[in-house]
């Protein structure tokens, strides 16, 4: 039986949940783009200090639609940003957002904000990130597990998919942990199709590209959010 996950005011399981994903030049479509959560990147901001990216979220608010923020590590696809600054943005950001996402690597700040976060009730992504290879899936799975020991609410993996064995992989593991919760997404050149044959799977989220995008393989939320639509009544 699948545990019951929400982010804010969306309860996920059933149709898979479509997140809208961009950074500061991004925040114009994020807030027009039809998406059931918005996922704010600070690390994709020109100068990433504190009342910019709290006037971003002010702005997506208003939408009156839920909001995951991340300031992506650069050492999983984020820009680069001193440690400290990426620390600050999340303690000014988790009062006023839905999610949190973080690395699984990032055990300092990790141990730092999940407590907090859990203390407030926000819902705690703890993400992997690698743009080279699909690891194995005793590697993915070990990863997963970490991330609930760690306090996820939900694990997701990120991996670099180019061929069907890639895919299966990311489909097995998927199958694999979906009771417990799971985000499972590709990307490179199967990451289109990712985007829909891993929710079938169990994967709980998919995201879509607002403006510019954030991740090799997206796809436009807008066209994703049909195909969700369509494929998942």
């Amino acid at each position: 039986m699948r545990r019951e996950i929400a982010i804010g005011t969306v309860r996920l399981g059933g149709r898979p949940a479509v997140v809208a994903a961009g950074g500061e030049p991004d925040v114009d479509a994020l807030t027009s783009e039809v998406a059931d959560l918005l996922e704010l990147r600070a690390d994709l901001f020109d100068e990433p200090d504190v009342p910019r990216v709290l006037d971003a979220v002010a702005r997506l608010r208003a939408t009156g639609r839920p909001i995951v923020f991340t300031a992506r590590a650069a050492s999983e696809g984020g820009r680069a940003m001193p440690e400290t600054r990426r620390a600050e943005l999340y303690r000014a950001a988790l009062p006023h957002v839905d999610a949190i996402d973080l690395e699984i690597a990032s055990r300092a700040l990790v141990a730092e904000l999940v407590p907090v976060a859990r203390a407030a009730g926000r819902t705690v992504v703890l993400s992997a990130h690698d743009f080279v290879v699909t690891p194995s899936r005793e590697t993915l799975l070990a990863l997963v597990e970490a991330a609930r020991a760690l306090g996820a609410d939900l694990p997701k993996l990120a991996t670099h998919t180019t061929t069907l064995d890639d895919l299966r992989t990311l489909i097995d593991v998927t199958r694999t942990a979906a009771a417990g919760g799971i985000v499972t997404l590709g990307m490179g050149a199967l990451g289109p199709l990712s985007r829909i044959v891993l929710p079938a799977a169990g994967s709980l989220l998919t995201y879509g590209a607002a403006g510019g995008g954030t991740a090799p393989g997206q796809t436009p939320v807008a066209e994703l959010a049909a195909l969700v639509g369509r494929l998942f009544p």
